[in-house]
């Protein structure tokens, strides 16, 4: 049987603490999800001001990069690069903004960040990233 590294409540709180740092750091107000390799919830924060729909959309591009095991933004290039199909693919949200974590090679989960530029927004997601031990 396989065994694989798996995100912990101790990991959640390093990325969240490093990426609301990173927006604070930028005076970006945020919705921060960071997600299982499966798509589902392990933590979130809103900070003040920003909008439900900041929210939603958040966890949205962390689900598809923890589903498709690539960023976010990959799958918006490809549809800027003329593969319109990807617009049908389910449970995509083709907006740069989530990443997946990588661990070992394996993905282990994802952040997704909504509320600035999505550039900015990943960014933050990447800063939350790169707080976890290599």
């Amino acid at each position: 049987m396989k065994t694989r590294p798996v995100l912990t409540l101790d990991d959640c709180l390093k990325i969240h603490a490093a990426a609301e740092a990173e927006a604070r750091k930028n005076n970006w107000i945020v919705a921060i999800a960071i997600l299982d390799d499966g798509g589902h919830l392990l933590h979130f924060a809103r900070m003040d001001g920003a909008t439900p729909a900041n929210a939603a959309i958040a966890v949205d591009k962390a689900r598809t990069a923890a589903i498709s095991r690539r960023s976010s933004g990959k799958w918006e290039q490809l549809i800027k690069d003329g593969r319109m199909g990807m617009l049908n693919m389910p449970g995509i949200l083709p907006v740069q903004g989530g990443v997946p974590i990588v661990a070992d090679g394996t993905c282990i989960g994802s952040v997704g960040v909504s509320g600035v530029q999505s550039a900015q927004d990943e960014q933050i997601a990447q800063a939350g990233i790169d707080a976890l031990p290599k």
